[in-house]
């Protein structure tokens, strides 16, 4: 879902930021996020996988936190320009946040069923609400990154690269053949 989600943000024209996108082992991470959230005006948390999967799993929790930072940034920072940061909560199920993070009461939060088509339809329409570019339909959106996702696997294939070494993509490689598809 992440590299849905990443496609999508670059396709309406947002340069999308995340973590994963520089790899460098000597950078403190928290202040790689830190810097993140400082810099970004839009901010989107998916909530969905803090929950276990199986006996004896720890659940995780670096998106709530992210999430924390981000609204501390917005919330208390004497900066004004954080004021008018605009954040979109994701979660699989319905009101499934609230379970776990009941201080989040307040929230408007997005659902997208595990479903890639449905986390389209919902980006999609928190950037219409939050922006004023114009936007083109979820399923256009969805097309578009069917399309892209057969057309990169196809050259990937075809230049002796296998399934799984799709699979493991780093987000960086990733984020370049998005640049190029859109040229």
């Amino acid at each position: 879902m992440l590299k849905t989600l990443l496609y999508v943000i670059k396709k309406i024209g947002y340069n999308p930021r995340i973590a994963l996108e520089r790899s460098d082992s000597g950078e403190v991470r928290l202040d790689k996020i830190k810097e993140l959230i400082e810099s970004s005006k839009y901010s989107i948390h998916d909530l969905s996988r803090i929950k276990s999967k199986e006996i004896g799993e720890y659940s995780r929790q670096n998106m709530p936190f992210e999430l924390g930072l981000d609204l501390g940034c917005r919330d208390f920072s004497s900066n004004k320009d954080y004021k008018s940061k605009k954040i979109l909560i994701l979660e699989e199920e319905k009101y499934s946040i609230h379970k776990v993070l009941s201080d989040l009461s307040f929230a408007d939060c997005k659902c997208h069923n595990g479903e890639e088509e449905d986390l389209v339809d919902e980006v999609r329409e928190w950037f219409v609400e939050n922006t004023d570019i114009e936007i083109p339909s979820g399923s256009s959106l969805w097309d578009d990154y069917n399309t892209f996702h057969a057309d990169l696997y196809e050259d990937r294939i075809n230049n002796g690269f296998k399934p799984k070494d799709l699979d493991r993509l780093s987000i960086a490689e990733f984020m370049k053949y998005i640049d190029k598809s859109l040229g």
